[in-house]
């Protein structure tokens, strides 16, 4: 199949999971009024008369920020997988694997629990701070790592990031079980959920993702030099430390504003990049936007799982992700063994 053909697929699948994630619900909203609604709105017309006011509400304020809220996060998530597999050269590496989900739910648990709010921030408080802990836990992590190793190796970068995200998950759990006023609110943030998205949030998260994946699309070279090894990417002319420095940099602050907004949401982040290498091949400037765009579309469909399998009652979205990633990360894990075994 030609690689043109796959890509307006899978743009065609993003979308149809979009109007799915937008339409489908406790209210059943068609396609036609979606289009109606969304033209009212952008235009200032008056509503048709056969479209209640509160449906347009709903699908306006609630249904619309959710599904591109979950299709931005799924981005981000699976764009900052696949150049942690790549730099780290281990297909199961991830933003988690250095820390930034655990760095980030404790820093939001302790502002949590604390009540802390930054004045002009507001309930941006929150985003922030795990924003902020998730990205000085991959520093951290990084700064370790040098010490132990002056040359970055992926394996010393991988362990210490392990050692620490165990570290700082203790941490969380000793706080977890003293917090009892805040317990389910801390359990529900650590599964991850897109209720009660805005407007404000997609815009902010969409600011910090278009950049990040210029940038990434940018050293796609470099990524692919990378994935042969290092010796053959410093003979290639690459500055190996500064760019693998930067690369998990960006990585990390896609990873960390994700979980910043909507809490811990695992396996997205190391399913979306594989699928999207076996369907599109490694080259890292075609391989970057079509996991984002995978990643984007997963996440639209297991939200929409995780609100309609048990309703009226929701499911952390974490939870499903969970469901599918565990097993493929299983299969990921020993099918690589077998491999290295019969090789």
């Amino acid at each position: 199949m030609r690689r043109g053909l796959k890509i307006a697929i899978l743009t065609a699948a993003g979308i149809i999971c979009l109007l799915l994630g937008m339409g489908v619900g406790s209210v059943s909203i068609p396609v036609a009024d979606m289009a109606a609604i969304v033209r009212c709105r952008l235009s200032g017309a008056a509503l048709p008369q056969d479209i209640p006011a509160i449906t347009a509400s709903i699908l306006w304020n609630l249904r619309m920020p959710r599904a591109i809220m979950a299709f931005l996060t799924g981005a981000a998530l699976a764009a900052g997988g696949a150049v942690m597999q790549s730099v780290l050269r281990n297909p199961l590496a991830s933003g988690y694997t250095l820390g930034v989900s655990s760095g980030a739910s404790l820093t939001a648990a302790a502002a949590i629990l604390t009540g802390f709010t930054l004045p002009l921030l507001g309930r941006y408080t929150l985003a922030l701070c795990g924003f902020l802990g998730g990205l000085g836990t991959v520093f951290l992590a990084i700064a370790l790592a040098t010490r132990f190793d002056r040359n970055l190796e992926n394996t010393t970068v991988i362990l210490t990031g392990m050692v620490l995200s165990l570290f700082v998950n203790a941490i969380l759990t000793v706080l977890t079980a003293f917090s009892h006023e805040h317990l389910q609110q801390l359990v529900f943030w650590q599964m991850g959920s897109f209720s009660g998205q805005s407007w404000q949030n997609c815009g902010v998260l969409l600011a910090l993702l278009l950049p990040c994946l210029l940038v990434l699309v940018r050293y796609g070279r470099e990524m692919d030099l990378m994935t042969f090894g290092e010796e053959q990417a410093l003979s290639a002319g690459v500055e190996l430390k500064r760019v693998k420095l930067l690369l998990i940099a960006v990585s990390a602050l896609l990873t960390g504003s994700a979980v910043a907004f909507v809490g811990v949401i695992g396996f997205v982040d190391l399913i979306s990049p594989h699928v999207a290498r076996r369907i599109f091949g490694s080259n890292h400037r075609l391989l970057i936007p079509m996991s984002a765009l995978f990643g984007g579309t997963f996440m639209v469909l297991a939200d929409l799982l995780a609100r309609t399998v048990v309703s009226p009652r929701e499911l952390a979205v974490g939870a499903v992700t969970a469901l599918v990633g565990a097993p493929f990360f299983a299969y990921v894990y020993f099918g690589r063994r077998r491999r290295e075994r019969g090789a």
